[in-house]
């Protein structure tokens, strides 16, 4: 059973099981979808990946993650409208004083999730069996307080925040991709047809937020993390008849929310996480990539044995960093 004595730290606001290994069940559902509208708000279509409710396990030592998932058919009976095929890499890292978000998404087949506008009689199950998405990028954020909060508490559950503390986060972001309709279904069904093969684009920039933990009797904790980002971003257009593209500034957004129990032995939480990337208006249209992740975790700590610690040891992050830089994260 673990013990305060292998916290890592100033333990007044929170203790960090670095030598402990977490463990982890858990419920997880990724997804990068479309938003896309008309500028003057007469239309908006949204667009969504038919990705899988998956089932996992996964564990953390030494601050080094390693989960594994798969979405069982009894977990999705409802998959019949359109088969997406997918890989999403998705890496969110909590080293002391840092948040690190890394995206790389690989989607093809989605459906229609919304319509808002003057078309009628839009089928229901409208479907886009070859429409493919790609979005790659990253985050990198300082976090101000560091020594008073830990979001490896909220998110990873290597950690056990015991006192309510905040702090602000600044950093840059960027990110680029792509989406493509080959078959152009979009300009069926959008007033002023969009008419597009392929849309790619670019946009990079500083961000600023915040993140609160409210902790209510030393184990039940309340996080939550917004920041917002101005970035410069480029639109290039690609039609059968022609292709434009053009430079901007747009304004995206971070949202974190964590809640559940946590204490040295086990946890259970829920958590989830949403990106949403507006790029630069392409043919009187705004498109929002919305990224996302929300889980469903319990958590069990324990210490690990004199045979299986020597091998955990190999995966110490830490060790690997420069001398001065090393018990530091």
């Amino acid at each position: 059973m673990p013990s305060t004595s292998l916290a890592q730290g100033d333990t007044t606001y929170y203790v960090s099981y670095r030598k402990l290994l977490t463990t982890r069940l858990y419920t997880s559902r990724k997804y990068t979808s479309l938003l896309i509208t008309e500028k003057n708000k007469n239309s908006r279509i949204g667009l969504e990946p038919n990705s899988t409710l998956n089932l996992g396990i996964g564990a953390t030592y030494n601050d080094f993650t390693l989960n594994l998932a798969y979405g069982f058919n009894f977990m999705n009976p409802n998959r019949d409208q359109v088969e997406t095929k997918y890989l999403d890499l998705q890496a969110h890292i909590y080293p002391k004083n840092w948040v690190i978000d890394l995206f790389g998404q690989f989607y093809r087949g989605f459906f229609l999730q919304s319509y808002t506008g003057p078309l009628q009689n839009i089928p229901p199950d409208l479907a886009f069996p070859d429409m493919k998405v790609r979005k790659f990028g990253a985050n990198v954020q300082y976090l101000l307080n560091g020594e008073k909060l830990s979001l490896k508490a909220a998110f990873l559950q290597s950690a056990w925040q015991k006192k309510s503390a905040g702090s602000f986060v600044a950093g840059m972001e960027f990110y680029f991709g792509m989406a493509e309709d080959t078959q152009n279904i979009l300009a069926e069904f959008i007033p002023v047809p969009l008419q597009f093969n392929r849309m790619n684009f670019f946009e990079i920039g500083p961000n600023l937020g915040y993140v609160h933990t409210i902790v209510i009797a030393k184990h039940f904790f309340i996080t939550g993390m917004v920041s917002g980002n101005i970035g410069i971003g480029n639109t290039r257009i690609s039609s059968d008849l022609a292709q434009e593209g053009s430079w901007g500034f747009n304004t995206n957004y971070f949202l974190r929310g964590f809640a559940g129990y946590n204490g040295p032995v086990w946890s259970i939480n829920a958590n989830y996480v949403h990106n949403n990337v507006r790029i630069e208006e392409a043919r009187n249209y705004v498109t929002d990539f919305q990224t996302g992740n929300y889980r469903i975790n319990f958590v069990y700590r324990f210490t690990v044995g004199p045979k299986l610690s020597p091998i955990l040891e190999h995966v110490d992050l830490n060790k690997y960093l420069p001398k001065k830089y090393r018990d530091k994260n």
